[in-house]
């Protein structure tokens, strides 16, 4: 269970792709960014989430 670790930073690398998508379509006149910059911010979220959340479960793991 050791690659659960890794797991979070999987959203993060997703979330530049999609802010990279955005940003790529942003010019484009039949494109819809703002839905590659949705999934890109909520990816960043959940990688903030999951770091946050597995921090402390592993703090509660510590304690007697």
């Amino acid at each position: 269970m050791k690659y659960l670790k890794y797991t979070p930073y999987l959203y993060l690398i997703l979330g530049a792709v999609f802010i990279y998508d955005g940003v790529a379509k942003w010019g484009h006149t039949n494109e819809t960014p703002m839905i590659s910059f949705f999934i890109g911010c909520l990816a960043v979220f959940m990688f903030f989430f999951r770091r946050r959340f597995a921090k402390k479960i592993e703090d509660q793991n510590k304690k007697p």
